[in-house]
């Protein structure tokens, strides 16, 4: 019997696994993120749905194993999929995805037992382990794992083996084990439901991390001062540098804004008072509601201020002498040759009522400035800065700004700080060791990096987790720490992008406060977003090239690959592991045996790591090949493997418009060519987007999918070759059919051009090469520009089932959107659509006015007079926008009221319209009427119920009548 398809190769809900994505954003407590920083961290519901649907076969299809047919045939059918389409198998299972994607399912144990049960009816029982060469983050191993699946997970980048390692590996030998911290160790037993999975785990990371901030204030607790009183929770300086004034030199303070506090009644900013006769700035606190023009000043602090009211980026004015103008060559300058300072501008406390903001005081200063250094050199310890020196940070991390060292990103009060916790993890480490003896776990002496089990790898893995929450709380604690003076006044993390930026002012976080950014808040979010692991399946994680990666067992592929010059994971991440190797490489010598992150094998496309833009990319190109080459020794052939793909805003010219835009996306050109060249066949492509659900809110990066899911399967060695034009005839002829099946699933407008790419590159990649007339392969750019052009012709082959009235607005539309234009070429128009401007403008379609003609916008309307049972030309034009205008007015209720009142056919035809309308308006560019029609049928799901709704309620009370 011939095999059936998976589900992923045919549909997906794709609405509701983007919404869950895009929810997850918002997770802060018990979410796995919490356990350390990665960049670009795939969306746990998107790797779960993508995982999940990947191994199932899709129910309708004829040749779907039975017994997972009948399982899918049992699934409730109260969900909106059965409500709306019909209670098919697939519509159940859509249903039940749709619950499993959801954030409360990761702890509803029935839910995710369901799953693992669906997965082993369709794989009769034998379940794949799951492959990811690029593990990153962790999500989609550590989904595998929560699915039933053997995880295996690979990475070149150290910090991210940690992170998988504590994850998918560590957790399962310990999990239903008590903790075995004095405090816990009498409130259950191991099998207690109280210490279920990574619970005692969590429960000793937390007692023995509470005991290192202990042990750490006994130490340094005098460099943390109260001040009136009140705990400290931040510092703020400012940055400095000579004033370039020769009259002046004044120190003067780098700040992007005075604003300390704005929230409502309590706002707080900084007044600069300068002294002339000894050239120095000082702060007052100031409160109250500054007027407009002190707002002004305020906002930019000592940044120049142009003609316009705005800022001029990284141009600072002296407030000594009003004449001293720091630009950024000059400021760039003065911090390469060692002469840029700092200076204290405030002090944040918690007092009673809230926030309280306060002048700094000399004894403040003196414990900051003077103290700290005396404290460090009195206890001889080594600091990164002492045993890292001649390392430098890399360019990505700012080599300007004078940060040779990684040291250069703390004041030394954090540095005393960091290497005393760090010292601390050793310590807390043997402590561990010795209490888990005390409740007699065995005693085998095996480590943790061997598979260890008994109480020294256990004393290792709790602290495996304290050095991550040394190596987290850098985040909150380093000079490129911000200050929010939002309603709330609070310290920003260092990463809140994919990168380092230079911050002109601080803040230095108090760590011993107990608020945002201290040990105890960072160690709290950590410990919650370890019980969430510890499955039964084993995970393993190791540090290898994707590109040689050797696995023993053929497993299914999932995986996120770098994105050409994106993200440079290595450079941004040796931040974190200076710090973590100090304290964890005696327990993985292997992983941590280079002083820094290894990049010489790191697939990114850096052209500061590589010398020049070509030979990045010929890095890039083969390091690909190389990497799917090899993976395609290791994957199962009955499985389709899934890989994705960040979207960026230049993808979307080079594959939403047209091949001949002059807009080419490299990293996506070289991804889909390297896959082939491998041997791989594409079968599908699927937008997840993460960015705010399925509606677009602009034309741009807002409208694009965060990452593209490539689906693909290994091509037969014995693939045929074939022509251009047998390929163009093979797109027109099954093109069709799969965007008709994409639109039944609701598929959105703005990720219709990235899907169709799925079908068409599936018939691209059948081949082992597509020829053009003189014998020369057709590329992978070539075949894209041809798969949108077919996706153009479908929609407009679509017209021909359109009235007359109708036809002539699209073609109108295309050629001038809502702009005037001339009668005689609308009269032209009008003819060859079988019509008559006259016609068109009785059906309220036009307004013909002085030899012009224009399109009347929806936004002109009057609903009130529009009935759709009493229109004589009823047209499908007009019921579209009238929707339009009724779902932007009264909602989706609204739009299903209006819905059950146009004619049948009319209806059925809104939506293909809707599709047709968005696809000229992307090409064109016409942002805001493409986000009515992308809205429109982003929302026809819900519409459509409404109405089904509405009418049995209707027929119901005409029985009961």
């Amino acid at each position: 019997m011939p095999a059936a398809k998976k589900l992923i190769e045919v549909a997906l809900p794709l609405d509701a696994i983007n919404a869950a994505s895009a929810r997850e954003k918002s997770i802060r407590h018990g979410h796995p993120s919490t356990l350390h920083l990665w960049w670009a961290r795939r969306p746990l519901a998107a790797a779960r749905a993508v995982i999940f649907t990947s191994l199932v076969d899709d129910p309708d299809d004829p040749d779907a194993l039975p017994a997972f047919v009948e399982a899918c045939r049992q699934l409730p059918g109260d969900g909106p999929n059965v409500r709306a389409k019909g209670a098919t198998p697939r519509m159940r299972l859509f249903d039940f995805i749709e619950r499993l994607v959801t954030w409360e399912a990761t702890t509803d144990e029935t839910i995710m037992e369901k799953a693992r049960e669906l997965i082993r009816i369709a794989t009769k029982g034998e379940p794949p382990p799951l492959l990811d060469p690029f593990a990153g983050g962790g999500s989609i191993p550590l989904e595998a794992q929560r699915l039933g699946l053997e995880a295996h997970a690979s990475d070149l980048n150290p910090v991210a083996v940690m992170i998988n390692k504590a994850m998918i590996e560590i957790p399962p030998r310990f999990a239903g084990m008590a903790p075995v911290n004095p405090r816990d160790r009498e409130a259950g037993t191991a099998g207690d439901a109280k210490w279920k999975g990574a619970a005692g785990l969590a429960a000793d990371v937390r007692y023995y991390g509470e005991w290192m901030r202990e042990q750490a204030f006994q130490r340094i607790g005098h460099l943390y001062p109260k001040h009136k009183g009140e705990t400290v929770i931040a510092w703020l300086w400012a940055r400095t540098v000579t004033c370039p004034n020769p009259a002046c030199q004044a120190k003067m303070p780098l700040m992007s804004s005075f604003y300390l506090s704005k929230r409502k009644g309590r706002n707080a900013w900084l007044e600069p008072v300068s002294n002339i006769d000894s050239s120095a700035v000082y702060f007052q606190v100031r409160h109250g509601n500054p007027n407009s023009e002190e707002k002004t000043v305020i906002q930019c602090g000592t940044g120049l201020i142009n003609a316009r009211g705005k800022k001029v980026k990284s141009t600072f004015m002296c407030p000594v002498c009003n004449a001293g103008i720091a630009k950024g060559d000059y400021i760039d300058l003065e911090a390469d040759k060692g002469r840029m300072g700092s200076q204290a501008t405030a002090i944040v406390t918690q007092g009673n009522s809230g926030r309280n903001y306060y002048p700094v005081t000399p004894d403040q200063v003196k414990v900051a400035v003077e103290e700290a250094p005396l404290y460090l050199a009195e206890n001889n310890t080594p600091t990164p800065q002492q045993a890292s020196r001649g390392t430098f940070a890399s360019n990505a991390q700012g080599r300007i700004y004078g940060f040779r060292v990684f040291a250069d990103y703390f004041t030394p009060r954090q540095l005393v700080a960091l290497t005393t916790f760090s010292d601390l993890v050793h310590e807390a480490r043997d402590l561990v060791t010795q209490d888990a003896l005390a409740t007699g776990l065995e005693d085998d002496n095996v480590p943790l990096r061997e598979g260890g089990r008994g109480a020294r790898a256990y004393g290792e893995a709790v602290s495996v987790y304290l050095a991550f929450t040394v190596s987290r709380i850098t985040d909150f604690m380093s000079t490129i720490t911000r200050w929010l003076a939002d309603s709330v006044g609070r310290p920003k993390n260092v990463f809140a992008r994919q990168a380092i930026p230079m911050m002109w002012d601080f803040a230095e976080v108090n760590l011993f406060s107990g608020r945002a950014g201290s040990w105890n808040s960072i160690l709290t979010t950590q410990c919650q977003g370890i019980t969430s692991f510890a499955r039964a399946e084993a995970g393993f994680a190791e540090q290898a090239d994707a590109a040689s990666v050797q696995f023993s067992t053929v497993s299914l592929l999932s995986t996120d690959p770098p994105y050409y010059d994106n993200i440079d994971y290595a450079d941004l991440s040796d931040y974190f592991y200076v710090w973590m190797r100090r304290s964890l490489r005696d327990i993985y010598p292997d992983i941590f045996s280079t002083l820094l992150v290894p990049k010489s094998a790191e697939l990114v496309a850096s052209t500061f790591r590589h010398g020049s833009k070509e030979e990045a990319k010929e890095h890039f190109e083969i390091g690909m090949l190389e990497t799917f080459t090899n993976i395609r020794r290791f994957v199962r052939a009955d499985f389709p493997q899934t890989v994705y793909y960040a979207f960026k805003q230049q993808d979307a010219g080079f594959l939403v418009r047209n091949s001949n835009s002059g807009v080419a996306s490299t990293g996506w050109e070289t991804m889909l060519t390297s896959m082939l060249a491998a041997g791989f066949s594409i079968v599908g492509t699927w937008p997840m987007r993460t960015e705010g659900g399925s509606r677009m809110n602009a034309m741009g990066a807002n409208a694009l999918a965060s990452s593209i899911v490539l689906v693909c399967r290994p091509r037969p060695e014995d693939a045929p070759t074939t022509s251009r034009r047998r390929f163009l005839d093979a797109l027109r002829a099954e093109l069709p059919a799969a965007i008709t099946e994409m639109k039944t699933g609701s598929i959105a407008p703005v990720d219709m051009a990235q899907a169709t790419i799925g079908p068409g590159m599936a018939i691209y990649s059948r081949y082992s090469a597509v020829l053009e007339a003189d014998g020369r392969a057709l590329t992978v750019r070539t075949a894209l520009g041809l798969i949108n052009a077919a996706l153009d012709e479908v929609l407009a082959e679509q017209d021909a089932h359109l009235d007359p009235e109708t036809r002539f607005a699209v073609g109108w539309f295309e050629q001038h959107g809502f702009e005037k234009d001339s009668f005689g070429g609308a009269d032209v128009l009008a003819r060859g659509k079988n019509t008559s401007v006259d016609s068109v403008a009785l059906a309220g379609l036009v307004e013909s006015v002085g030899g012009t003609v224009r399109l009347i916008h929806w936004k002109e309307y009057d609903p009130g007079a529009y009935d759709p049972g009493q229109d004589k030309r009823p047209t499908v034009w007009e019921g579209s926008h009238h929707l339009i205008e009724r779902l932007n007015s009264h909602g989706e209720t609204g739009a299903a009221a209006l819905y059950n009142r146009l004619p049948g056919d009319i209806a059925e035809s809104v939506r293909d319209l809707a599709y047709r309308l968005y696809h000229i308006c992307d090409r064109k560019g016409w942002a805001e009427d493409a986000l009515d029609y992308n809205t429109l049928v982003s929302s026809w799901s819900e519409i459509t119920r409404l109405a089904a709704s509405e009418r049995s309620r209707a027929t119901q009370q005409d029985l009961f009548d």
